[in-house]
């Protein structure tokens, strides 16, 4: 079922649209990404503690267990893997060639507390939020927090690790995704059920928050919270939240909400047209096809490569 607020949504879905559940059995999928060359999509079973493979020919693979209960993952422009680990309190890179990477885990001397998602910018600058999940039973491992705050960072391209929000700004930040032209970063507060947008200065840093939307659930995880968060090729915000996904455009005003079975977790688009989308919801991991397809992120650029 789709609900819809504006005409605006047939630009983005089909009328008929169907919502394909792809795989299912697990206990709390989260994180999926797509590789650009290779045509599959990864995606985490958080408590589960194992990383999973999806394939076009519909067969489901683990591909790591332990994964220290990882979250979010991306891939930067040489398809490096970034990962977001709630059991190591850390922002990983898995090199193509097997290395492994602490991009980040500590701030002002302190372990962060549970890096959750991630995206980056075409200067290779890496964005990612660090609410307290990961240390939470289930989705990481009981344990006190060293930090005394919830924030969002930045590393740059030579590995510095700073910062771009205030202290007291977010309970727990989480999605977090940039407009099409990178002028803007959006970052939603999942207990506040709002999203908040910024600018993007030329040296990576933010400025201008400014309220975007709001009233996305009542903040409760048993109702649905906004948690990952998508921009499509047109600057519409696809976000996961109560009963399925929440489409704003990018005026802020919503403009549908497409029912999902189970409680949403994270999405992203996929497939060899880019027109895909991958939803990790609960037990399962389910797909429909859109119209549009994503802002175009250094990494899909390597489908057109050669290999």
């Amino acid at each position: 079922m789709i609900k819809v607020y504006s005409d605006q949504i047939w630009d983005l879905i089909s009328k008929d649209v169907e919502i394909k559940n792809l795989a299912s059995g697990f206990q709390f999928t989260e994180g999926p990404i797509w590789h650009p060359r290779s045509h599959h999509l990864l995606f985490s079973d958080v408590p589960g503690n194992v990383r999973l493979q999806y394939t076009l020919d519909q067969k489901v693979k683990e591909v790591q267990r332990p994964s220290q209960k990882c979250n979010g993952m991306t891939y930067d422009a040489d398809l490096n893997l970034i990962v977001c680990e709630h059991l190591s309190s850390s922002l990983i890179l898995e090199g193509v060639g097997g290395h492994r990477e602490v991009v980040a885990s500590h701030f002002e001397e302190k372990q962060l507390n549970s890096p959750n998602d991630v995206c980056l910018r075409s200067d290779g600058s890496i964005y990612f939020s660090d609410p307290t999940y990961g240390r939470m039973p289930g989705f990481g491992e009981e344990r006190s927090q060293e930090l005394n705050f919830q924030g969002v960072y930045r590393v740059s391209p030579e590995r510095t690790l700073e910062l771009v929000v205030e202290k007291d700004c977010y309970e727990q930040p989480n999605g977090l995704c940039f407009s099409p032209d990178e002028s803007l970063l959006y970052i939603n507060d999942s207990p506040r059920a709002l999203i908040d947008v910024y600018q993007v200065a030329l040296d990576g840093s933010l400025y201008g928050r400014k309220r975007f939307a709001e009233n996305i659930g009542d903040g409760s995880i048993e109702g649905g919270i906004p948690d990952g968060m998508k921009c499509d090729e047109f600057g519409n915000i696809w976000v996961t939240g109560p009963k399925g996904l929440w489409i704003f455009n990018s005026e802020g005003k919503l403009i549908a909400v497409i029912e999902i079975p189970e409680h949403t977790a994270n999405l992203h688009w996929g497939g060899p047209d880019w027109r895909t989308l991958f939803i990790t919801a609960s037990t399962s991991v389910y797909a429909l096809y859109t119209k549009v397809g994503p802002h175009i992120e250094s990494f899909m650029r390597a489908s057109c490569d050669s290999h």
